[in-house]
């Protein structure tokens, strides 16, 4: 039965080609953008290199200080995570990294800029980056403060024309480091691991962040397990919120454990003193979004269908004189529609591999490489399946209610 539909749907097709246009216009146009966003939130979110290790790590990445009167919010400073997230329940290692930040380089004339990004010897080993050349500096490094630097592919390219970078000098921010080790670029979008000059944290040219209870720091906490989250948020809540305050004006230090997710849902959802970040309040913004933007092109999609279906009245009026049940012409018409859908859907698919592909060649995302995953091809093949039902559900179920006679008559009502 399945194949004399899929049969039958595929010659409805061709009948009103206009109308078989605009419904695979309408469908690939709301995949495209549909895809396009679900790909770049993919690659803000997922679990990409080097930050494969997301199902095991926390990042402490804000912090609030509040009083009665006076409110200050920013990333945690040095001393925090130094004296507070170190040595947690559950916690394999701790790693503490500066926020990347704009310097100048000159070279041969020409400036040259890029994102130095001061980390400590930890850093490496809780991100699983790739090392193209050499490798990461050490704990030795970070103690002495030497002066060396991790330098991703596109800083190699700007200063040494994408010759090998090791044991080479450049000079960033009026400093001169040897390089040590080359990795591939990261996206600007992963906040924690973007970067173009890595530098060990205590080549700042001054110690003053060693007291700092905020700043721009952040942390991340690798757990020996997912199950140890719990224990590790409760231990630093309770470590912070007894930690001494700078002045009597001070009543209250925030700075939770979480992951990158609700890290971002707690900048745009927390509240004064709240630590909550209310991750379910972003994924709810999110699919609205996306359902609400969706809704147009379906209500369209479902008018269509039911101008399709009215003019098959007569078809409809001589299957059911002949028996055939409601249930069977609401199949017939629903299997219709999902073709319809899924070749529009497919046509969405290509086309936003190609829109992905021209916006990674745009640079307007600097480093970004949008690929079409698996989670985002399954994301299409759902949507496109919703779409498919969605649409064809009602103007299916209307038109199997016609009685035998009316319809037979021609009649849609």
């Amino acid at each position: 039965m399945l194949r004399s539909y899929l049969k039958l749907a595929w010659k409805v097709l061709w009948r009103r080609k206009f109308f078989t246009a605009i419904s695979l216009f309408g469908i690939c146009l709301t995949l495209v953008v549909l895809m396009v966003a679900t790909a770049v939130l993919d690659h803000i979110f997922a679990p990409l290199a080097p930050e494969v290790r997301q199902h095991r790590t926390l990042s402490v990445l804000r912090a609030r200080m509040t009083g009665d009167r006076v409110q200050s919010t920013s990333m945690p400073g040095y001393l925090l995570l130094d004296r507070y997230a170190r040595s947690l329940p559950g916690v394999e290692r701790l790693a503490i990294f500066a926020m990347p930040r704009m310097v100048y380089s000159y070279r041969n004339g020409q400036r040259i800029r890029s994102l130095i990004k001061r980390t400590d010897a930890e850093y490496w080993r809780v991100l699983d980056f790739r090392f193209l050349e050499g490798g990461p500096f050490t704990d030795q490094d970070v103690a002495g403060g030497v002066l060396v630097a991790v330098i991703n592919v596109s800083t190699r390219d700007r200063f040494f024309g994408g010759a090998p970078a090791v044991g080479r000098t450049l000079e960033a921010d009026g400093q001169h480091f040897r390089v040590v080790g080359v990795v591939p670029d990261v996206p600007v979008l992963r906040l924690v691991a973007n970067g173009d000059i890595y530098v060990p944290i205590t080549t700042a040219k001054t110690d003053a962040y060693r007291t700092e209870l905020l700043g721009g720091f952040g942390g991340l906490l690798l757990a020996r397990s997912p199950a140890d989250f719990p224990a590790i948020k409760a231990e630093l809540e309770t470590r912070v919120r007894s930690a001494p305050l700078p002045g009597p004006e001070w009543k209250t230090l925030i700075a939770p454990a979480e992951s990158f997710f609700e890290f971002v849902a707690g900048n745009l959802f927390g509240t004064r003193n709240e630590e909550r970040s209310h991750p379910e309040r972003l994924w709810a913004v999110i699919i609205a979004g996306m359902l609400l933007f969706s809704l147009l092109p379906t209500v369209n999609l479902v008018n269509l269908n039911m101008s399709r279906i009215m003019e098959r009245a007569s078809e409809i009026g001589v299957r059911k004189s002949f028996g055939a049940s409601s249930r069977t012409l609401v199949g017939q018409f629903i299997v219709e529609n999902l073709v319809l859908t899924l070749l529009g859907g497919a046509a969405g698919l290509v086309l936003s591999a190609l829109a992905l592909r021209a916006l990674n060649e745009s640079n307007l995302i600097p480093y970004a490489q949008f690929t079409m995953n698996y989670r985002v091809f399954l994301y299409g093949l759902g949507l496109a399946v919703f779409f498919g039902v969605l649409s064809g559900v009602y103007p299916a179920w209307r038109m199997s209610r016609l009685h035998p006679v009316a319809a037979l008559k021609g009649s849609s009502r």
